[in-house]
């Protein structure tokens, strides 16, 4: 019987992944605490069926001994991209076969938590879970919002909440304010189940969407960078070796195994840089957009029903009459809805109110640039007196900052797979 507890805070991909890992690779008890049914999450909890993965059925196995998992699974080729909710359907299944299994270990307590206590985690209902060591695997921080945004019931700033894009009429103009993958999602919603008579625009600082995916995968191309010591030698490699291969999405794709070690070898300058002025084209070449969204983008585009403007929302204003007054880089417009789809905010603003308590009592720290929470190269949370917390382990997206490839279901696998085999004491 198991003599030590493992506390797991959230239920969403990072949640189930370390959940499985722990129960498989340890004799120890989990409780994992998730108000909702695990398996869901924001990414797959509110999909809807026009919402595709941006990422080839062939990555997206749970268990990182079988890459062809979710593939077999679903019945489909490796090559595929598949709907959202299906994945969120399979990472239930894949949670509830990991019950079924090490039940006699396994705890849900279907609470929130509220933070943590020297002996466990705290709970929002007031009770609370002892345990020798606590996952945070919460997920990414709340959204950036824009500055000075009225309280205004034609502002969305969530566009998960729920019926929150079912209540903007199909006869108004819609700003989505960022112009990522949310963004398509949510031009895709407003567009699918009702004809719209009214044009979507999307603003962002660059004006650049997401790139597209080939239907068929080709293999990654690995890049010599031994001789390449800043950002600028990386940056510049790249470029010679996307125009030499002809396919830049194979160099992209060969680069994923080494971009935690580049990001951590740059230094903090060279790191804001990066952030400042690559980010952005990075993630429209890194995380694209799967064959069929991208064909369905550009006929939107094409017939005038959905617009990309660079530039920021420099003011919004309420009228009398209802909508907002948007001032945008080519001047002021009325738009009847403004949808928040920017990316994830930086700490301390945008945590949730867990990783907030987490900060204010000192248990962690903001990670470098805000992306994330600091951890130690195992994961192990740093506190606010810059010790390292033995027993207070993160996986997932707030470990971004920290490190730069964490987000992905193939990256968090393999932390929880390295998390199960850390929490085993040593004898």
């Amino acid at each position: 019987m198991a003599d030590r507890t493992v506390a797991v805070v959230g239920g969403g991909c990072a949640g189930v992944l370390a959940t499985r890992e722990l129960l498989r690779g340890t004799g120890d008890r989990v409780v994992l605490i998730e108000p909702d049914e695990p398996g869901g999450g924001l990414a797959y909890g509110s999909a809807r069926p026009w919402h595709l993965l941006n990422s080839r059925a062939g990555a997206m196995s749970a268990d990182p001994d079988d890459p062809g998992h979710f593939a077999r699974w679903a019945g489909c080729s490796s090559d595929d991209f598949r709907p959202r909710a299906e994945y969120g359907q399979y990472l239930r299944s894949v949670f509830a076969s990991v019950a079924d299994e090490h039940g006699d270990r396994l705890t849900v307590r279907r609470s929130q938590a509220a933070g943590l206590s020297p002996d466990g985690v705290l709970l929002a209902d007031g009770r609370s879970v002892r345990a020798d060591d606590v996952v945070v695997a919460t997920g990414n921080p709340a959204p950036a919002q824009p500055a000075a945004v009225p309280d205004h019931p034609d502002y969305v700033p969530d566009p998960w909440a729920k019926g929150a894009l079912e209540a903007i009429p199909s006869d108004v103009p819609v700003l989505l304010i960022g112009a990522g993958l949310t963004a398509i999602d949510v031009a895709m919603t407003l567009t699918a189940e009702r004809e719209r008579d009214a044009p979507i625009t999307a603003v962002s600082r660059r004006g650049q969407l997401p790139l597209t995916h080939t239907p068929v995968a080709a293999p990654p191309i690995g890049l010599a960078l031994d001789d390449c010591t800043t950002l600028r030698d990386i940056v510049r490699a790249v470029r010679a070796e996307a125009a030499r291969a002809g396919d830049w999405r194979a160099v992209v794709d060969g680069l994923r195994p080494y971009l935690d070690q580049m990001w951590t070898a740059f230094t903090p300058d060279e790191q804001e840089s990066f952030l400042r002025h690559l980010a952005r084209p990075w993630e429209c070449h890194r995380h694209r957009m799967a064959p069929a969204v991208g064909a369905r983008v550009s006929s939107m585009r094409e017939e005038g029903r959905f617009e990309v403007r660079a530039g920021g929302v420099h003011s919004m204003t309420a009228p009398a009459a209802g909508g907002l007054l948007v001032e945008l880089e080519a001047g002021v417009q009325w738009f009847g809805a403004v949808v928040n789809c920017a990316g994830p905010g930086r700490l301390p603003g945008a945590a949730g109110s867990f990783v907030g308590s987490l900060l204010s009592s000192g248990e962690a720290r903001v990670g470098p640039h805000g992306l994330g929470l600091d951890i130690d190269a195992s994961g192990r949370l740093v506190g606010a007196d810059g010790r390292v917390r033995p027993d207070r382990w993160l996986i997932g997206p707030l470990r971004r900052g920290a490190k730069w490839e964490t987000t992905a279901v193939p990256e968090i696998r393999a932390q929880a797979r390295t998390l199960a085999r850390s929490v085993i004491p040593v004898e």
